[in-house]
């Protein structure tokens, strides 16, 4: 199976580009890393200028992917530098965004309150944990360097990557006229494979297949991602060293009152693993997650949280009904009310208006 090629990525090969695999352990990053690997073997790009690299997510990577994935890089022949964000995993990272929305909705810097989790809307998941980390360490390991990242997406996988291209220049952490002269491509090689291809292509070159396949999956990712279907997150619960990122993210759930996935608590997924109190916690909170979206569902829309928020100040009858929403959300969350009362909230609301406009 031949890997998707352009004029760019040939043209930055010819000239001895550094070549860095990201690897996650999945099967797309696997196929795409050995189908290139041959492929610079044949043209005779010189193997000291190639690479791989992981993001460590934290707890909740699956027990096997940083040792999975040295494997798979002994197997390629190249150095393999493991990454992390600098501030806590995954897990932390959430963990932060909860304290973040309660600090935010105390202040009135936002008068609703925010989910603590990613999703498919907002990936900051993959853009903090995984694609800052694995890009600033290339950038500065090969400062004034052409680089090209390989990363396995596929067209098949979703309308989003339906339209991706085989390669685009990233001017995140290299835009034009930097500094140091730097220059980052990715290169999507095997964007036009299906899963077929890459699973035949891993039994023809006898590459190994994380423990998640075997046990059901059919894709890897985070032991429990936020994208994933409910088959995959049953998978996940059937490995015991996944179990403590599963409690972690039941105990989020269970503060902030939201739920992992819209419309599905993770805690529902393998609710034998929870003990009594946090069984007793998640069910509160699924009570409390109703009770908020009840009252939100009262406030004006108009005044939700956009970027330059706030748009206006509320009249005195919408900052009543704010009022009342924000006195018994505060209360539930032991936060303070700075602003007990309509005529407070409208001052609050009329001084970041200011603000803004200033």
């Amino acid at each position: 199976m031949a890997v998707a090629n352009d004029d760019t990525i040939a043209s930055a090969l010819r000239s001895g580009a550094h070549v860095v695999y990201s690897l996650s352990g999945g099967k797309d990053s696997s196929a795409a890393a050995f189908a290139v690997e041959a492929h610079l073997d044949r043209i005779g790009h010189p193997r000291d200028r190639r690479h791989a690299i992981h993001a460590d997510l934290g707890l909740i990577e699956w027990p096997s992917p940083p040792g999975f994935v040295e494997t798979i890089a002994a197997m390629l022949g190249v150095d393999l530098s493991i990454v992390r964000r600098k501030a806590g995993g995954l897990i932390q990272r959430w963990e932060q965004r909860w304290q973040s929305s309660l600090r935010r909705y105390e202040n009135l810097e936002t008068y609703q309150l925010v989910s603590p989790f990613s999703s498919a809307k907002l990936r900051f998941c993959t853009g903090e944990a995984k694609v800052q980390p694995i890009g600033a360490e290339i950038r500065k390991r090969f400062a004034g360097e052409t680089i090209i990242s390989i990363v396995g997406i596929r067209r098949e996988e979703s309308p989003a990557r339906a339209k991706a291209p085989i390669s685009k220049p990233d001017l995140r952490f290299a835009p034009v006229g930097n500094r140091a002269g730097t220059t980052m491509l990715t290169w999507h090689p095997i964007v036009e494979w299906s899963a077929r291809d890459v699973f035949a292509y891993h039994a023809m070159r006898a590459i190994p297949l994380h423990e998640a396949y075997g046990r059901g999956a059919d894709r890897l990712s985070c032991s429990y991602c936020v994208l994933a279907g409910l088959n995959n997150l049953v998978v996940s619960s059937t490995c015991e060293g996944n179990h403590p990122a599963y409690r972690a993210i039941v105990g989020i759930e269970a503060r902030s009152g939201f739920s992992f996935q819209p419309g599905r608590w993770l805690a529902d997924v393998s609710p034998h693993l929870l003990g009594p109190q946090l069984s007793t916690d998640v069910a509160n909170a699924k009570r409390m997650g109703d009770r908020r979206r009840d009252l939100e569902a009262g406030l004006p829309p108009d005044l939700r949280f956009t970027k330059g928020w706030p748009p206006r100040v509320p009249d005195l009858e919408e900052a009543q009904t704010i009022h009342r929403v924000r006195s018994e959300m505060t209360s539930t969350h032991g936060l303070t009310d700075h602003w007990p009362g309509p005529a407070m909230i409208r001052e609050r609301f009329a001084e970041l208006h200011a603000a803004k406009a200033a």
